[in-house]
């Protein structure tokens, strides 16, 4: 599979040796910084498949911009430097790194980290997608009973009747049950 890339470094050289090696294996790259901060607004431009930071870098360091990015889920992020010192390896592991490569970096290395680190951000926005729906769905439940409760302190019914009328009401109106208790709720508070 073909990525779109950007890669930040700022020594010149490395980013043209990555660039083209990147290329030849089909890959494409989207952009090129020399700096952490450009490098962000370039994933923020590009929306990039796969971002390639060095550590050091001026304005912005690899490891914050990584961690910038990281943050917003925008894509993943290799860092590849000349370090292997633990202190920066701790720290690239707190900044949500997919992978940490030290120079020189070859294709042996850099295109298995990259199969890796994206099929690893892939998982990830699939279970960020998944607890956000479970976290819609309790709220969605935590709406209906809240109307199911005043349902039955306003007509001494019991939790299944007041649940029955919300989903006749629902199919009737061809709305969502949380909808129509949203609704009830409201109609009921503003009284």
């Amino acid at each position: 599979m073909a990525y779109k890339i950007v890669i930040a470094d700022d020594e010149a050289l490395i980013c043209m040796d990555l660039k083209e090696m990147l290329e030849e294996a089909g890959h494409y790259v989207v952009g090129t910084a020399s700096d952490g901060a450009a490098a962000v607004e370039l994933v923020y431009k590009t929306r990039p498949d796969l971002v390639l930071l060095d550590v050091k870098m001026p304005r912005l360091d690899g490891i914050h911009a990584a961690r910038m990015i990281y943050r917003e889920r925008l894509a993943p992020v290799i860092l590849l430097t000349a370090y292997s010192q633990r202190e920066i390896v701790a720290e690239a592991a707190e900044s949500g790194v997919f992978a940490y490569l030290v120079k020189p970096v070859n294709p042996q290395q850099l295109f298995p980290a990259m199969e890796v680190a994206t099929a690893q951000f892939r998982r990830q926005q699939e279970a960020d997608e998944a607890v956000a729906r479970l976290a819609e769905e309790a709220a969605a439940r935590k709406t209906v009973f809240r109307a199911k409760g005043l349902l039955m302190e306003m007509y001494g019914i019991s939790e299944e009747e007041a649940h029955k009328r919300l989903q006749q009401y629902s199919m009737k109106k061809g709305l969502a049950l949380k909808t129509v208790a949203l609704q009830f709720i409201e109609a009921v508070c503003k009284e």
